[in-house]
């Protein structure tokens, strides 16, 4: 019989393994389901406990469930030491400079964050706890104001109820990336799930915070905003919001309603954090139907803007009144636009930097440009930006974004923050509205200056493996025309599992495919100026699809 991740070779290996598993779990609901595994198909049996999930640069992300190959306390411990006894073997003062431990309010989240701090302190690493659960930029904020040297936060962010995550941080405030992130997972490997070490719940390794490291970060992040109050006085603005049932609420109203003229209404059913998410099925604010309460609650209160923070409070969705009389949700691409425009206009110095990844719009590098400030592209994901502002130290990131919502307003921390970002939103409007615009007139302007830019998405189900497939099949073999357009160019970027197509014409059509890192599909991003890039879509997929 093979280790606790190896390959069993025959049922009675696996059925050994399980049993094992079972035995170690602490919590009677995955008892009760190994249990039942083992009483039923080996097949089952088999896929749950040959193998394990992978750390990998963006931590741990799978269902709830018993096993290896799912999200539980086994699990959690384990990945716990490994990153402990990787944090120890690094340098010297590691183990007293400690891991600061956070958790949203998903099922067994506390549980993992208090077994994360347990596993830490029989390691002899000291441990911070939050006090509760708090939005993942609480978290990162206070790892470098703590002056700690890693955080861990419980959360699976935007992800499925079901799911749950860990997500792992360094003394900089940014996710990690590799080597560290495959250093991890090798120290992961070496260790047996069901072996690992507690310490005592009240172990003086364990310091539980308190409620300060919130209060400090709700009076830190006001600091976002880049104009002068006095310039605003008096101009008052209506903010319809929703937390989508996660953790975002209590700090977005704190943070929200200390501005001067801001009357912020909020989705009731929404507010409390709740990890059934009852009202949402998918509690992303990219989805369709997400934020119809709060669009609905928008309407109603005549409120200028809608704001939606995703569970974990990283991310910002918005939707704004169009001059029709309906409303809109905007795409994180004009939410990047909006926040790059304001934050290009009011900020000042030779030493800006401003970064987005490979898939975000174009657009974005070409106002950070015609404003004279540094732009970078990074690969897709907010622990790459971070990466790629740590490369230029001596400069000064003002703005970062992704198109999946994810914000950075400034340089602290180094992760996305859709409190932050939220802030900076607020402003936006109630700039608008002192100088007699609107949001929707904001960017009417933008696409006056610059071109009407327009982005699109699409994704292909697939497996991870057909995914990666297809994409390298694709590059290896590209069409020469599609829907019409001859290939221009192409580009690769093999780090990123990217490849970018241009075609032909004077529309500036971009065309964008990579695998999944999260989810079992291929992913297309289309922009191009003053048309739709959607049939350019439509047409990679059926390439992908007959590959």
């Amino acid at each position: 019989m093979t280790g606790t991740f190896g390959q069993p070779q025959s049922d009675d290996d696996i059925r050994v393994v399980a049993t094992a598993w079972r035995d170690a779990e602490p919590d009677d609901d995955i008892r009760a389901e190994i249990d039942a595994l083992v009483a039923g198909s080996a097949a089952v049996l088999r896929e749950r406990f040959t193998g394990g999930l992978t750390f990998g640069t963006a931590g741990l992300r799978a269902p709830i469930g018993a096993g290896p190959r799912r999200m539980n306390r086994l699990v959690v411990r384990r990945a716990a030491a490994g990153l402990v006894d990787r944090l120890l073997a690094g340098s010297d003062g590691v183990a007293e400079r400690g891991l600061v431990v956070g958790w949203d309010a998903r099922p067994k989240s506390r549980e993992f964050a208090v077994d994360t701090a347990r596993v830490a302190a029989a390691r002899g690493m000291k441990v911070f706890l939050m006090p509760h659960e708090v939005p993942t930029p609480v978290l990162a904020w206070n790892i470098t104001r703590l002056g700690c040297a890693a955080g861990v936060m419980v959360t699976a962010s935007h992800n499925p109820p079901s799911d749950n995550g860990y997500k792992v941080y360094l003394g900089s405030g940014a996710q990690i990336v590799p080597p560290i992130d495959a250093e991890i997972a090798a120290a992961i490997d070496a260790l047996d799930a069901t072996q690992i070490v507690l310490s005592a719940v009240d172990d003086p390794r364990i310091v539980r915070l308190g409620e300060s490291v919130v209060d400090d970060y709700v009076s830190f992040v006001p600091s976002v905003a880049l104009i002068a109050p006095e310039r605003l006085a008096g101009v008052g603005v209506t903010v319809a919001y929703t937390a989508l049932h996660g953790v975002g609420g209590d700090i977005v109203r704190r943070v929200l309603e200390s501005h001067d003229g801001t009357r912020l209404v909020v989705v009731d059913t929404q507010q409390e954090p709740d990890g059934a998410f009852p009202t949402v099925p998918f509690p992303n604010p990219e989805e369709p139907g997400a934020m119809d309460e709060v669009i609905a609650l928008a309407r109603r209160s005549g409120a200028d803007v809608a704001l939606a923070n995703d569970p974990d409070a990283d991310r910002l969705g918005v939707a704004i009144p169009t001059s029709d009389g309906s409303w809109r949700r905007l795409s994180g691409d004009e939410i990047g636009w909006l926040l790059a425009d304001h934050v290009l206009a009011h900020t000042s110095g030779d030493d800006r930097l401003v970064v987005s990844t490979l898939v975000s719009s174009s657009l974005v590098g070409r106002m950070a440009r015609d404003a004279g400030v540094h732009f970078e592209e990074s690969y897709t994901g907010f622990k790459w930006i971070a990466d790629v502002a740590r490369r230029f130290p001596g400069e000064r990131l003002v703005f970062a974004y992704e198109q999946a919502l994810g914000y950075l307003v400034g340089g602290d921390p180094l992760d996305k923050d859709g409190v932050g970002a939220a802030v900076a939103m607020v402003e936006i409007a109630r700039l608008a509205i002192s100088e007699g615009f609107t949001i929707e007139g904001r960017l009417e302007a933008i696409s006056r200056k610059f071109g009407a830019y327009r982005t699109a998405e699409l994704s292909v189900p697939m497996s991870p493996d057909e995914g990666a497939r297809v994409v390298e099949a694709f590059r290896s073999s590209p069409p020469v025309e599609i829907a019409g357009r001859s290939v221009a160019s192409i580009e690769n970027h093999p780090e990123a599992s990217l490849v970018r197509v241009y075609l032909s014409g004077s529309n500036s059509v971009r065309v964008q495919i990579r695998p999944s890192g999260t989810e079992p599909k291929v992913k297309l991003y289309g922009e191009a100026v003053d048309i739709d890039p959607t049939p350019f879509l439509s047409a990679v997929r059926d390439v992908l699809i007959g590959l």
